[in-house]
């Protein structure tokens, strides 16, 4: 299956809500980051993607037919260039309050692994969860933000990342879509009808960390 949506926005941008969105609209099953709970193994080989070890990207999306959110969104172009008909969407938000966001919750979980790693720490989790957080880690942290999260960088790195996404991808296939503006653009992107229901309105920052309240 190839795809047909490729999100090329970062994560607490309204990835999740984006997800769901495009599942109610035929474009599912839509990857995010949040498919690896599900899918374990998924992990290792992102992980291996992401290192060059391998470029069967086809592996880990087999049967998607979108993908938002990490980790997919750091190998957007090359998605992008190997399914030409798919349509990007790139997700933003005030840079201020993406970092605010992000800060709270990826970021900070992020941080704590890494702090965990240097103390030791890490060998107390299980091989699962070492293995997502390694992932998570080399994908974000160092092949995205170059090993910094400190807020000027990452909001430096936040803006450069969407810029290069509106340069590089052609108008007609692109939108640029901000949380919050519902169905009409998206849909009229993708030449869908509108639902009769509300667009989807989750994950804030209180919905994350009721998920995920234990660090690392």
């Amino acid at each position: 299956m190839t795809l047909k949506v490729i999100g090329a926005g970062f994560g607490r941008t309204g990835t999740l809500s984006l997800k769901l969105a495009l599942e109610e609209l035929g474009f599912g099953p839509c990857y995010h980051m949040a498919e690896t709970s599900n899918h374990p193994a998924h992990d290792a080989a992102w992980l291996a993607l992401a290192r060059g070890e391998t470029t069967d990207w086809q592996a880990v999306l087999a049967g998607y037919q979108a993908t938002v959110d990490w980790p997919g969104a750091y190998f957007w172009k090359t998605l992008a260039t190997a399914n030409p008909e798919a349509k990007i969407i790139l997700t933003v938000r005030d840079a201020d309050r993406w970092y605010e966001s992000a800060s709270k919750t990826i970021i900070a979980r992020m941080q704590d692994f890494r702090d965990a790693v240097r103390r030791g720490e890490d060998a107390s989790l299980s091989d699962e969860r070492r293995a997502h957080k390694r992932m998570v880690d080399t994908i974000i942290v160092d092949k995205t933000f170059g090993g910094n999260l400190a807020r000027d960088h990452a909001i430096t790195v936040f803006n450069a990342h969407n810029e290069d996404v509106r340069r590089a991808t052609p108008r007609e296939r692109l939108l640029v879509y901000e949380p919050g503006e519902g169905w009409d653009r998206l849909c009229g992107f993708l030449d869908v009808a509108v639902p009769r229901t509300p667009y989807p309105n989750v994950n804030s920052t209180a919905d994350f960390n009721n998920r995920f309240p234990d660090n690392p």
